[in-house]
């Protein structure tokens, strides 16, 4: 994605082995690890022998029915092992949204409202494939691949209202956002030993294409009579190409281990945004869309990023230490309406220390300790400064280039202590200073919308005011342009509490429950005063049980979830954002040894999500809390139904 983030849900889960919750970075992997790293580790030809298939349906809370398939086999094949799976997986997602806007929250004088349906129906196809053999006595040679191709529609259909002087302005928006995306890869490795230790020769080259597009109409109706019908509609030609080639080596070094090598990665973006406008003279009208610009920009990096480590466990403690160099170039070119109009370099640097502890108190107890400076690099938009036109709602969003790195100093200190057979506790405490953090922020220039607004109303002023001038016409605008900036230094801290366990103690081995609850702070100082990150929860809990009944063999269980609230401040406005609770069931009935049905509910308790919207129109309003509007917007989902049969054979 634009963010660098990686989508998890494209990863089939019948090729999940099992997934690791890292909470520090070492050297040997990527600096890119601010809040730690979630390492999804994917099943191996030489463990998984046999086939597996899943068969399902899920139902959405308006009626709607969609399939869902997948399969894996593993075997011999040339001498070595193949594993091959393929995935089908409808994705249907309906929700509706309400919004209120007053003058102020009292709320006493509503403004205008909104009803929006919203219906995302899609289907992902996966496949993937690999093959690895032994070569020699010591060498270890792999290759894989992976397909995923995305087709989905996004329909959203609003009606607006508002109140303006005794006028009612009624607005119909239809809008439809057809996506289309083609995601694959392969990559290579070798694994032999050399020179008294092993080495490892990764290569890797990963593709993504992206021909989406997205258009909006709206139809406005003056007290009952038509008024003015408008449309924009913008296409995306995306493709982003990216190479990875490691070289690792591992050997002893006395008592301990020594790793080193070096990472390369290649990307190259190329995306290309075109816009299309329309308006209607006549009621009824067709909509025939004239191309109005387009917006592209090409973004090539460049990370090399070297690394040593040493570990060593004596006795009771094992410990590791390291550093890793990371450099990064950035090539930067934004072109309109096909003309080259700029170009950025940026080149940065950073060390990225580490040590981690590891201390088993006695059998059952372990003191963890750790260490580590990370970094995250800047979105990709966020680099680019080419104007996107209502890119955050009515807001306008242009990129900075010169944005640095954040870079943040951690500290991780935990404590595990293991209950009987298979039960465990443990607590963490976090911290991080974080340096150059990156926020969304308001420029104080108007919106292209909010400029064309005000050569509207001063000509109408002008008309309905002979005599008067533009010093006489006063303008409120109601966008702005936003983008992306170093906001200064803040830190993050927090502590999170794990339990896992049987309840044998009390009689009932065959029952589990889990519980995790994260409280989380921070801090950094804006325009106004101190306050958290935006968006940022104070706190997120799930608890639930497993129940297993072995004579039945069945088994049931249950997952409460809640997050804190989230709060956000740029200039001229204030977001609250509110997560109702989330609960989910299942019940599990099992056939001998290799089939299963599961029968899963999700959403139960119809969570929905609130978003508070304090506006103003400057700063000074904003300190003073003279409102512009106040907005209340919500939405939901409804529960939704998943019945899986697994057969594995």
């Amino acid at each position: 994605g634009d963010d660098r983030s990686f989508w998890v849900d494209r990863i089939p889960a019948e090729m999940v082995d099992h997934v690791e919750i890292l909470r520090s970075n070492s050297a040997n992997r990527s600096g890119d690890a601010m809040a730690g790293t979630i390492n999804i580790v994917l099943r191996d030809a030489y463990v998984l022998d046999g086939s597996y298939v899943r068969l399902g349906a899920n139902r959405w809370f308006d009626g709607e029915l969609n399939p869902t398939f997948g399969a894996v086999s593993s075997g011999d094949f040339l001498g070595g092992r193949i594993l091959a799976g393929i995935n089908v997986q409808d994705r249907y997602r309906a929700k509706i949204k309400r919004s209120d806007r007053y003058a102020d929250p009292s709320m006493d004088e509503l403004v205008s409202w909104e009803d929006q349906d919203e219906v995302k129906d899609g289907r992902d196809y996966s496949g993937n494939l690999s093959w690895t053999a032994d070569v020699g006595e010591t060498g270890r040679f792999s290759i894989d691949g992976f397909y995923v191709k995305t087709d989905r529609d996004v329909t959203e259909v609003s009606h607006e209202v508002e109140y303006d002087d005794g006028d009612v302005i009624e607005s119909n928006v239809p809008g439809l956002n057809p996506v289309d995306q083609v995601n694959w890869g392969l990559g290579a490795e070798y694994r032999f030993e050399m020179a008294g230790g092993t080495t490892e020769i990764d290569l890797d080259h990963a593709r993504f294409k992206d021909n989406s597009s997205e258009s909006e109409q709206k139809h406005e109706y003056v007290n009952g009579e038509w008024d003015a019908s408008e449309a924009e509609a913008q296409s995306v030609d995306a493709i982003d190409k990216e190479t990875g080639f490691t070289l690792a080596h591992k050997r002893a070094l006395g008592s301990a281990e020594l790793q080193f090598g070096v990472d390369w990665r290649s990307k190259k973006r190329d995306i290309t945004y075109t816009n299309f406008a329309w308006e209607a003279d006549n009621e009824g009208d067709p909509v025939v869309y004239e191309l109005d610009g387009s917006i592209g920009s090409l973004i090539e990096e460049t990370r090399v990023d070297p690394y040593v480590m040493v570990s060593g466990k004596r006795g009771a403690l094992a410990w590791e230490a390291g550093l890793r160099y990371e450099t990064t170039k950035s090539d930067i070119r934004y072109r309109e309406d096909g003309e080259v109009e700029g170009s950025a370099n940026r080149d940065y640097k950073s060390l990225l220390p580490s040590l981690h502890l590891k201390w088993d108190f006695d059998e059952a107890t372990r003191i963890n300790f750790s260490l580590a400076k990370s970094v995250k690099r800047p979105n990709f938009n966020e680099l680019v400064p080419a104007l996107l036109d209502g890119e955050y709602g009515d807001n306008d969003y242009i990129g900075n280039p010169l944005l640095e790195p954040e870079r943040a100093n951690g500290l991780d200190l935990g404590f595990e202590r293991r209950l009987g057979k298979s039960g465990v506790v443990g607590v963490n405490f976090f911290y991080r200073d974080v340096k150059n953090l990156i926020e969304l922020v308001n420029t104080g220039e108007w919106s292209e919308d909010a400029q064309d607004n005000y050569e509207d109303d001063l000509e109408e002023f002008l008309d309905e005011n002979p005599g008067a001038s533009e010093d006489d016409f006063e303008f409120e605008p109601e966008s702005w342009v936003f983008t992306s900036a170093n906001v200064g230094d803040g830190k993050v801290y927090g502590v999170e509490f794990d339990l896992s366990t049987p309840l044998t103690a009390l009689g009932l081995p065959d029952t589990g429950i889990f519980l995790n609850y994260s409280w989380l702070n921070s801090k950094v100082e804006d325009f106004i005063g101190s306050r958290r990150f935006n968006d940022q929860a104070r706190s997120v809990y799930n608890v639930g049980f497993i129940h297993d009944m072995p004579a039945l063999q069945a088994s049931f269980g249950a997952t409460y979830r809640k997050q804190g609230d989230a709060f956000s401040r740029i200039v001229a406005e204030e977001v609250t954002v509110r997560y109702g609770a989330d609960l989910e069931v299942f019940v599990e009935k099992r056939f001998g040894e290799t089939v299963s049905l599961r029968l899963s509910a999700a959403n139960l308790l119809d969570a929905s999500k609130g978003e508070f919207f304090n506006k103003f129109d400057n700063l000074d309003d904003q300190v003073d809390r003279d409102f512009d509007e106040y907005e209340v917007e919500s939405e939901q989902a409804g529960p939704s139904y998943q019945l899986v049969l697994r057969w594995a054979f």
